[in-house]
């Protein structure tokens, strides 16, 4: 064989040789399609609400932290550039905000923190894009290939069924949990555990305060009111509990609830969507009835108090205890001082007729949503963005930043209980025998909008009759669902008589 034969053999063996080196080496950024370009993306939240704004500080580089977010992520994996941006809006606006841009086919709000009840609202019209076929499928217009990863492995059935599912029911996934949230009991141990207190207490109840998460996780509704009403000095400037009541968005409502559902009574069958005859119930009117007495043990004006007069009552020691939600833990114990005289707890359970202790509270919380009118160049990130999200480093990052993962691996965690001093409470809580939603229609407005002027109405003393509030606003929401097509039950022609008084 000559040289010249041999040394073009050896320079075609070389050649597929680096072949096969390249076909089998990963795919680097410069592969990915939007490698070289700059993306702006925005993210629409809740004003004020430190979940929705970490999402966007997580996302953005920041100097003083080792790790990587995502704008530095994208950077080093796929190489490209994304700029975010927040718009924020108060709970009580944001849904009109949103539905008002995604109505016009506007892609300004790339990537939405929405409340769980408005997956329907948004799903209904086709403004978001569903999980499920994004999983399975991807969105093949775009070149977006099926994404396996964002089919998350939740802590418990309830982060499915809250911020994830609609209908109710189904299986179809249209949100993707963005953070958990449940309510829980912030005891301030400095008033509550001062022994003068203690041994005063014991001797006029004939009980113990409980001083450790598992005596918490005994006490009932009777004995918390028992406490409360013990620390109520008005005198002293001091009340023995807060929660919250406010007409504005769900507030009244979420605080109801539990005393609803910890005695076994609904407010709706969810499959013939109906409402009268369920939430009209002698069980419900004597929760209202109950959720009214707290007030007793309440600052003055508590039946305006939402979110931030809860967080200011509980950190300038007015109050010994307070139902709060968790996502808002680190405001109320930001102070020091105040964390290291704060003890967070399981809320009461309820003594149910048999004698069965239960206590099921409110969800709160958000899922994220993705625009389906975004450009392919949006999708793309966002499909990036949620995909990063949920790598177990980002969720513990999150949890270290004071954000409530969901998802099993972050809550399984051996560390976990210890990141935050309400973890532990938080994770207790998340259960789907201790912690449900509600409804997910698409005219959720409309029937929150009733029951938030019915129930607020009764707590406030302007109208006195629960059963009756219960029997309007019964009405009101079945005339709701059956008006707009959701229900073929109609309300009952007795409803034509009540009014709300």
């Amino acid at each position: 064989m000559s040289k010249s034969l041999r040394s073009g053999r050896y320079v075609l063996l070389a050649f597929f040789v680096l072949i096969a080196v390249l076909l089998s080496a990963p795919v680097s950024a410069q592969d990915h399609p939007l490698a070289g370009q700059t993306i702006d993306m925005a993210i629409l939240g809740i004003g004020g609400w430190l979940p929705s704004s970490l999402g966007v500080e997580m996302a953005t580089p920041n100097a003083d932290t080792d790790f990587a977010e995502f704008a530095e992520y994208a950077q080093a994996n796929y190489g490209y550039t994304v700029n975010f941006s927040f718009q924020e809006s108060p709970f009580a606006a944001l849904f009109q905000l949103a539905a008002a841009s995604l109505a016009t086919r506007s892609n300004e709000f790339n990537i939405i923190v929405s409340d769980s009840q408005w997956l329907g609202a948004f799903a209904e019209p086709g403004w978001i894009i569903n999980i499920t076929d994004l999983i399975n499928n991807g969105i093949p217009d775009m070149g977006i290939d099926p994404q396996p990863n964002l089919d998350i492995t939740p802590y418990s059935s309830v982060v499915r069924t809250t911020y994830q599912i609609y209908p109710d029911g189904s299986d179809q996934v249209w949100g993707l949990p963005q953070e958990g949230d449940v309510i829980v009991l912030f005891v301030r141990t400095d008033i509550v555990n001062d022994p003068d207190n203690m041994a005063a207490f014991e001797a006029e109840n004939g009980f113990a305060l409980p001083t450790t998460f598992e005596e918490w996780e005994a006490v009932t509704m009777e004995q918390f009111e028992t406490i409360a009403k013990f620390f109520t000095r008005p005198d002293d400037g001091v009340y023995g509990t807060v929660m919250q009541h406010s007409r504005e968005y769900d507030f009244q409502t979420m605080y109801l609830y539990p005393f609803m559902f910890s005695q076994g009574g609904d407010i709706w069958n969810p499959e013939t969507r109906e409402v009268y005859g369920v939430l009209n119930s002698p069980i419900n009117a004597a929760a209202m009835e109950w959720n009214k007495r707290m007030l007793d043990y309440e600052p003055p004006g508590a039946i305006s108090y939402g979110i931030g007069e809860n967080i200011d009552a509980f950190t300038q020691g007015t109050v010994a205890t307070a139902f709060q939600w968790a996502a808002v833990g680190l405001s109320m114990v930001a102070d020091p001082e105040i964390r290291a005289n704060t003890m967070i707890v399981p809320p009461p359970a309820f003594m149910r007729e048999d004698g069965s202790l239960s206590r099921v509270y409110s969800m709160g919380g958000q899922p994220w949503v993705i625009n389906a009118f975004n450009t392919p160049e949006q999708m793309r990130v966002a499909v990036d963005f949620m995909n990063w999200w949920y790598l177990p480093e980002t969720q513990l990052e999150y949890a270290r930043r004071g954000g409530n993962p969901t998802d099993a691996t972050t809550l399984n965690n051996p560390e976990f209980d210890s990141i935050n001093p309400w973890n532990r409470a938080y994770r207790y809580m998340l259960q789907p025998d201790r912690a449900r939603d509600f409804w997910h229609e698409p005219n959720y407005s409309e029937m929150l909008a009733a029951q938030q002027e019915g129930f607020t109405a009764y707590a406030s003393g302007q109208v006195s009759d629960a059963a009756n509030t219960l029997e309007w606003i019964a009405c009101q929401q079945q005339k709701v669902l059956f008006d707009n097509g959701r229900s073929e039950v109609a309300p009952p022609e007795s409803c034509n008589d009540v009014t709300l008084n």
